[in-house]
């Protein structure tokens, strides 16, 4: 299954330009499913997602979208943890891979921070890998872009796609 993710878009808040880079790689993968971390702050965004694929996603700081503040999802044999990540006092890695391993998720997908991140962590023999998309719109000090997860039974690959 192939799965887009991406989140911080800010759509009303801050910008009135939706994503063209990222619609058109929509078109051009034809996702199975799309995650958004939240910071959606639109439902235009939301319902022009929906076009390419079904979306979940969750409630970020900047949201009034009545969203879920956490989601859990099963892909295949991966279960898939979904926030925003202006929860945490501190998003570090090792508060990530704990929350990860307190929803009993395989990875856990986050934003906030408007920067890609992706890494693989092993905690009490059990492998969490953490990935947060960056945005398409307001990057901080990185590239905008989102990623692409692709699931495949308990395999999972993650390709991040940079705009600039």
């Amino acid at each position: 299954m192939l799965i887009a993710v991406t989140g911080d878009t800010h759509h009303g808040d801050k910008t009135r330009n939706l994503p063209s880079l990222l619609f058109h790689h929509l078109e051009e993968k034809k996702p199975d499913l799309i995650l958004h971390t939240g910071d959606v702050t639109s439902h235009e965004l939301l319902e022009r997602l929906e076009d390419f694929a079904p979306v979940v996603a969750v409630r970020g700081n900047a949201d009034h979208l009545s969203l879920p503040e956490e989601r859990l999802i099963e892909v295949d044999d991966v279960r898939i943890g979904l926030l925003h990540g202006h929860q945490f006092f501190s998003l570090n890695a090792q508060f990530l891979t704990l929350k990860a391993l307190d929803m009993g998720a395989d990875v856990m997908v986050f934003g906030h921070t408007h920067r890609f991140y992706h890494d693989t962590y092993s905690v009490h023999g059990k492998r969490v890998i953490l990935l947060n998309p960056g945005s398409p719109t307001f990057p901080r000090m990185d590239s905008a872009g989102f990623a692409f997860l692709e699931v495949n039974g308990e395999s999972v690959r993650v390709e991040r796609i940079s705009f600039w």
